[in-house]
């Protein structure tokens, strides 16, 4: 006979119940960290996209209705020639600039950068910030509503790439009446963004600032984020995509924050992780329990927990899932043709020194890459001890080179 299946802690264990992580999550997580119609709606405005007829996306599939979410500051002047697009991170929304509350979990991810006197100048600039197209702040995604169904899409929602994302805000420019961005500016995967709106509508925009990016995902990238993704998939609460009916507690959370923990580790340096953590424990009394805790594994299990609190394990697998699929080149006749439409586009690339995700060499390419092509490229490092994050907390040094970078923008 058998032994009767028992838990890390020495009690029985229901098989027909999902097993829960050892990690210490908070009783109760919501099963989606998506704004929903009906949340507060902060500082959010919102349009719809396609004019009532489905959009097509790369993929070949379509979507019949979709709606962007948008925050804006500052004013659009009488020629419309101030407007600064900002593009988000993977888990980034469009609150880029202002205080939490009243439907914004956090602050604005960018303060500092952005705001009255800031290098982008919300006393100059009209300054727009969009949820991307998949994601789960407003923007139609996988936590939406499905027309076809009156359900959530969850796992039915299609495939999006950047040129998607781009493509829909290319029409909220339109609804806004900005026919030309001053500039077009985002890190990381927003800086992806970036370089497609080179590429696609380079007649829409006077310049371009991407960040700690690529032209296209390296192969290392993509492998990290194949291990979060796969993680989060095999969380058995997350049901295939299809878990948007769970009671709370009975959600992917678990998935969500191991893929998130993944990830934040890439996020950092190893001068952070020793200087902060070093080798301390939770309990500098347990240390031989098999779920005993170093610092840094709280760390980790605080960032997934975050993260669960405000977005959708869906949206963090299809917005990922498009970084993978980042490549300037693709169907376009190789990368220096490409590139080639940003030649006349002035072009600011920041890297951060200790960047071990979007290493210096690959903004190193963009900048190359442009000047081959004739264009104009300057590259900065920005030295700080913060790995890819440095871009959102090194918010003096980005702030600074940037204001330089659109004064002479604004100058020509």
């Amino acid at each position: 006979m058998t032994d009767e299946p028992r838990s890390t802690d020495g009690h029985p264990v229901d098989p027909s119940v999902p097993p829960v992580h050892p990690r210490a999550y908070s009783a109760g997580l919501p099963v989606t960290g998506a704004w929903r119609h009906g949340d507060p709606v902060g500082g959010r405005k919102f349009t719809s996209v396609g004019g009532g007829r489905p959009l097509s996306l790369e993929s070949g599939e379509a979507l019949s209705e979709i709606e962007v979410a948008y925050e804006t500051w500052g004013e659009l002047s009488p020629n419309a020639d101030n407007a600064i697009l900002i593009c988000h991170a993977l888990t980034g929304d469009s609150h880029a600039h202002g205080a939490s509350g009243g439907g914004h979990a956090t602050e604005g991810w960018w303060n500092g950068v952005i705001g009255p006197g800031c290098g982008i100048d919300t006393d100059r600039h009209f300054v727009v910030c969009m949820n991307s197209l998949g994601g789960c702040q407003g923007s139609t995604g996988p936590a939406s509503t499905d027309p076809s169904s009156g359900r959530p899409y969850g796992s039915a929602f299609p495939t999006v790439t950047t040129r998607d994302i781009v493509r829909c805000q290319a029409a909220v420019a339109d609804d806004l009446g900005v026919d030309r961005w001053l500039a077009v500016v985002g890190g990381s995967m927003g800086g992806m963004q970036v370089l497609e709106w080179g590429v696609m509508y380079p007649d829409r925009v006077r310049a371009l600032s991407p960040i700690a990016t690529a032209l296209a995902a390296g192969a290392q990238q993509v492998a990290w984020s194949a291990v979060g993704r796969t993680a989060l998939a095999l969380d058995p609460r997350f049901r295939g995509g299809d878990y948007y009916d769970a009671e709370p507690g009975d959600g992917p959370f678990a998935g969500l924050a191991i893929a998130r923990s993944v990830a934040q580790i890439t996020y950092r340096s190893n001068e952070v992780f020793d200087d902060r953590f070093s080798r301390d424990l939770v309990n500098p009394r347990s240390l031989f329990g098999r779920w005993d805790r170093f610092q840094v594994e709280s760390y980790l299990d605080y960032h997934g927990e975050k993260l669960v609190r405000r977005f959708d394990a869906n949206s963090y697998l299809v917005l990922n899932r498009a970084m993978d699929l980042h490549d300037l080149a693709r169907d376009r006749g190789g990368m220096d043709r490409a590139v080639g439409r940003l030649a006349h586009l002035p072009t600011l690339t920041l890297s951060i020194s200790s960047d071990t995700l979007y290493p210096t060499g690959q903004q190193t390419v963009i900048r190359d890459a442009i000047r081959a092509a004739g264009g104009r490229c300057d590259h900065h490092v920005i030295q700080s001890p913060d790995g890819h994050d440095g871009f959102l907390l090194a918010s003096r040094q980005v702030g600074s080179l940037l204001d330089t970078f659109l004064r002479e923008v604004e100058s020509t």
